[in-house]
């Protein structure tokens, strides 16, 4: 009897460890509910999405609500999707979004968009509301020298065709400062560009910088514009003491070469008055110089001193007596 009644307690646990594989490989709910929804698929197929490691709630959920929208999907090309890494309800929600915009969109291109590792449903929705980019604030000097600093608003609009291999909001935002940096350095005075500051949009515009983007400028407008320092002043000033300091450095450098030259002539002097003596010994002994004329020569520098001295207010030194 109790053979009987464990046997009885293992049956049930292998059928009830069946019915649980069952009910894993065949999700019945899902079968269900797509069967209800017109997006009818075989228990089969669920079993081998199973097999093939496909999340059955994911892509049936997807295909239903494709369904629901009048889109036809197959359940090959969601799987393949799945498979290859993509995100089937959001390009499911994307063609939905899509068609009941009126913007044409197929799966081959929202599967390669979301391949590609752009939200397709967030481009889809900017097709349809268009999207407000506000650049940093750019910097540019007028030909016065006057710099000006504006910030503009571009208003851009996903351009689903380019979408792929397309440049994103960082190529509009360079562009569009390039832009406002030549306008505003083409102009003549500062005051025409707060005058009209329109013109550097238009400007802008006519240039076309959503060419190779993955978006539509539809209109850029400027935000503000600041008047910022005098860089021509600036500049010229810096000029003006560079020039300055190259102009101190020569004149010190004549000076240094006109103190070198005055010492130069003053050791000369020096050395010429040293001969003086050797050059009246010489005289003396050859007779050329007598004792008379060393007697005035000394008298007429004693007189000399005199009247230096008398001139510079100090007291006439003693002349020297001859020996």
């Amino acid at each position: 009897m109790a053979e009987l009644i464990g046997g009885g307690i293992g049956l049930l646990l292998l059928v009830i460890a069946g019915l649980g594989v069952l009910l894993f490989l065949v999700p019945v709910n899902l079968w269900v509910a797509a069967w209800a929804s017109g997006a009818y698929v075989s228990l089969s197929t669920l079993v081998g999405m199973r097999l093939r490691r496909v999340p059955p709630g994911t892509v049936i959920t997807a295909r239903i609500g494709a369904v629901k929208a009048g889109l036809s999907i197959s359940l090959n090309e969601l799987e393949a999707h799945y498979l290859a890494g993509g995100n089937v309800v959001r390009v499911v929600n994307a063609l939905i979004s899509a068609d009941k915009a009126n913007i044409p969109l197929t799966f081959q291109r929202a599967a390669a968009i979301d391949l590609a590792g752009r939200d397709v449903l967030e481009a889809v929705k900017m097709s349809v509301i268009p999207k407000v980019i506000e650049t940093p604030k750019i910097a540019a000097i007028a030909k016065n020298g006057i710099q000006l600093i504006a910030v503009s608003r571009v208003t851009v609009r996903t351009n689903i065709d380019r979408l792929v291999g397309g440049a994103g909001e960082e190529t509009i935002i360079a562009r569009v400062g390039e832009g406002m940096v030549s306008t505003i350095g083409s102009a003549e005075n500062h005051k025409d560009v707060l005058e009209n500051p329109d013109h550097i949009s238009k400007h802008i515009l006519s240039k076309g910088l959503d060419a190779g983007t993955a978006y539509e400028i539809l209109s850029i407008d400027i935000a503000d514009v600041d008047v910022g320092e005098n860089i021509g002043a600036k500049l010229q000033i810096d000029q003006a003491n560079a020039d300055k300091q190259i102009a101190q450095a020569k004149a010190e450098e004549r000076r240094a070469m006109a103190v070198a030259l005055e010492q130069e002539m003053r050791a000369r002097v020096v050395e010429a008055e040293a001969e003086v003596p050797r050059a009246m010994a010489e005289a003396f002994r050859q007779g050329n110089l007598g004792i008379m004329d060393y007697y005035k020569m000394k008298n007429v520098q004693a007189d000399t001193a005199m009247r230096s001295a008398i001139a510079g207010g100090d007291e006439p030194p003693t002349p020297a007596k001859p020996r």
